[in-house]
């Protein structure tokens, strides 16, 4: 206990080692290391912005709420999805770089920044907001039952890690990914929706839940926890039956 309570308010110093591009003077991607005193407390979002602020104000990269909520801080730490703002630094093993780069199977902007279009059109894609043609005084009441049906995947806060954690994304433009599914699960198995076989027609496509490989990848990566393999799983038996 006390040996960690040593590594917590002690500083040291940490490498990383960070995937860098700029499309007005890079021809392809470069990596450039960084050495910077920090805690054991100290978040990966820290080490970045100590960087931009104290060493390279070119560096780039999103955040925003830096309290994983709005998600918009997904990178590859190490070869994994996670989030910057939630990844401690006593975490990860200091005894080596630690390697940062942008999620994977999105176009690159510069740096750590993807152009996420294509991740929020298959999203959009899904439908995901309520649909119904009733039109009650208050509010739609729902049984704690049915609510709990699809409260897990009601968690997504659309940072694309698990979409992007994806070797099947990776290699195909085309398909919806974990999080689409996800959002699409969230409404299907919704009891006030009235479009769940709307969407399970979309998912049914070539490109949707059947590309799944169920490698755990996107369930892993998920920093809210979703089990997101389960809800693909679930949205494929609901396929197979023909209704949720």
């Amino acid at each position: 206990m006390a040996e960690q309570k040593i590594a917590e308010v002690a500083s040291f110093q940490v490498t990383l080692m960070i995937r860098r591009f700029d499309p007005e003077t890079d021809s392809e991607p470069k990596w450039v290391d960084y050495d910077v005193e920090m805690f054991g407390t100290d978040r990966v979002l820290d080490a970045l912005h100590k960087i931009k602020w104290e060493q390279d104000g070119s560096l780039t990269f999103r955040r925003s709420c830096a309290h994983g909520v709005c998600g918009s801080d997904a990178m590859r730490i190490n070869g994994r999805n996670r989030l910057a703002c939630k990844t401690l630094i006593k975490d990860l093993d200091i005894s080596q770089p630690i390697y940062v780069e942008p999620i994977k199977g999105l176009p690159v902007e510069k740096d750590l920044i993807v152009d996420m279009n294509p991740f929020y059109q298959a999203y959009k894609d899904v439908n995901p907001f309520l649909i119904a043609s009733d039109k009650p005084e208050k509010e739609r009441l729902q049984s704690p039952e049915d609510r709990a049906r699809y409260d897990d995947t009601t968690k997504c806060i659309l940072c694309a890690a698990c979409t992007t954690s994806c070797p099947v994304f990776w290699t195909d433009g085309q398909y919806f990914g974990p999080a689409a599914i996800v959002n699409a699960h969230r409404f299907i198995f919704d009891s006030r929706d009235e479009a769940a076989q709307v969407r399970i027609d979309i998912l049914n496509d070539k490109e949707g839940v059947w590309r799944c490989r169920t490698t755990f990848n996107c369930t892993e990566a998920c920093p809210r926890g979703i089990e997101v393999t389960k809800a693909i799983a679930e949205v494929k038996q609901a396929i197979l039956r023909g209704k949720p």
